[in-house]
């Protein structure tokens, strides 16, 4: 499927991926970033990863996949410092929650030799930060993609196919229709909660 992957931003969904990742073992490699020092120190600890480095671009270097699991309102950001090292056919995805917001940053950015296909999974817990991603986070759960219609397929099945090696049960929609959908099923009544 993919011989390496690179997670950038190790909380509690991040965190959760490369810990599913470890116990399934089918991935070659798997390499973290995070900004946070003390989130890199428990991935030390806890031997983690493949690899942790110290700058988000270093870190995708050679990553046949690249998961951004950072908050939407660093995604550009980040986006930004890491296309320029980004491995011919890689293909990039992302976990957050808005998908049409994450869309138009691709858009905006327009990667010229990478694939762009975002990604939610519907999954958490009350807790947050590397200590509290657990293996089986994702079993059960639905994940939703919401690519481009222009998409090659087969990246998309790959994509699929990672999700589900996790556990998850993949569905595809457009970003309009995820993120009308979440904001009654999900982000409303957390707004309610809160």
């Amino acid at each position: 499927m993919f011989d390496q992957v690179s997670i950038i931003g190790c909380g509690l969904i991040g965190s959760s991926i490369f810990k599913g990742l470890k116990k399934g073992g089918s991935i070659k490699k798997i390499i973290t970033y995070d900004k946070d020092k003390s989130v890199t120190e428990i991935i030390k600890k806890e031997n983690l990863s493949d690899g942790i480095f110290n700058s988000a671009s270093e870190s995708v270097k050679n990553s046949d996949l690249v998961i951004i699991a950072t908050p939407i309102s660093s995604f550009e950001s980040v986006l930004n410092s890491i296309k320029d090292n980004l491995k011919t056919g890689s293909i990039l995805t992302d976990t957050c929650s808005v998908k049409k917001g994450v869309g138009k940053i691709f858009d905006k950015i327009k990667l010229k030799n990478s694939i762009c296909i975002p990604g939610h999974p519907v999954a958490g817990i009350e807790n947050s930060g590397p200590k509290a991603g657990v293996a089986d986070l994702f079993k059960g759960r639905w994940t939703i993609l919401t690519p481009n219609k222009n998409i090659d397929q087969k990246a998309v099945k790959k994509v699929t196919n990672f999700w589900e090696l996790l556990g998850s049960k993949v569905k595809i929609m457009s970003d309009e229709d995820h993120d009308k959908i979440l904001s009654f099923s999900s982000h409303l009544p957390h707004a309610i909660a809160y």
